[in-house]
């Protein structure tokens, strides 16, 4: 995935530089490529090309990597540290940060316009639907919005979930659906197998990232640690304590792998991301 970005970004060297070289700094170099390896491991079950999900993957990470840009933003959750290094607006300036955000969505929406990532058109155009909805106002930009709103409040669980399945899960959900519509079709059954498995993940990752937030370091996160709290940002830990986040967590691991008995030897890499996910530590 690195190589991949590194050839698909603009080159530092084009101008705007300043900007080019921002776009750059934000999408290599660091994060974990959990929606890539989602996108992949999907693939791998409808039998995709890698040269498809190499697109696939690069502008699912674009999108993400546009949100973090902006989430870090002063106007959001004012953050100083990204991926073990100064966030965006830190290391260029606010401005370049908002257009490094902007460029690089309309990047990721450049990239599955132009490379044919499936045999049917209407499928193709269906990754398009997937990723602006994820990416919109039902999506992360409706999950940080939730966010913004709730800071210094409080939220029922449900709340919260809706809240994470927007912010956190639509992406994730995006991924292992763009991911597998990258090969062959596989019917409504199996599709719907994936789509749950993806909403399994999508909101373990959350639960995780709450637990990690109370519990790890910031060196050991690449990011600030215990900002969740200090804000007065709800979370699982502050609604369910620790015990209860991590319960959750697996609970949610043992669904994601049951959805995926039925898909068989292809669903391998699906179940480990699964376990990778819930048992992390950073």
């Amino acid at each position: 995935m690195e190589a991949a970005l590194a050839r698909l970004l603009p080159a530092p060297q084009l101008a705007p530089k300043r900007l080019h070289d921002a776009m750059r700094y934000a999408s290599l170099g660091g994060g974990k490529r959990v929606r890539p390896l989602l996108a992949f491991a999907a693939g791998a079950v409808s039998d995709a090309s890698p040269e498809r999900l190499e697109i696939a993957a690069s502008a699912i990470e674009m999108i993400h990597a546009y949100s973090l840009v902006h989430d870090d933003l002063p106007c959001m959750d004012d953050d100083v540290l990204r991926r073990g290094k100064p966030t965006v607006h830190v290391e260029y300036d606010e401005a370049t940060a908002m257009l490094v955000g902007d460029a690089l969505q309309a990047l990721a929406f450049q990239l599955l316009a132009e490379h044919r990532l499936a045999d049917d058109p209407a499928a193709q155009l269906g990754m398009v639907r997937e990723l602006a909805y994820a990416a919109g106002s039902h999506g992360m930009a409706g999950g940080q919005a939730i966010d913004l709103e709730s800071t210094g409040g409080s939220l029922t669980l449900p709340e919260l979930e809706l809240m994470h399945i927007q912010k956190t899960g639509a992406l994730i959900r995006a991924a292992v659906a763009i991911g597998a519509a990258c090969g062959e079709a596989l019917g409504e059954a199996r599709q719907a197998k994936l789509d749950h498995y993806s909403k399994c993940v999508g909101l373990a990752f959350q639960v995780v990232d709450d637990v990690l937030d109370a519990e790890a370091s910031t060196a050991t996160l690449g990011k600030t640690a215990g900002k969740d709290a200090r804000q007065g940002k709800p979370t699982y830990v502050s609604i369910m304590g620790i015990g209860g986040a991590r319960e959750l967590a697996e609970t949610l691991r043992r669904d994601a792998h049951a959805a995926l008995e039925q898909l068989g030897a292809r669903a391998r890499r699906l179940s480990e991301l699964a376990d990778y996910i819930v048992l992390r530590k950073f």
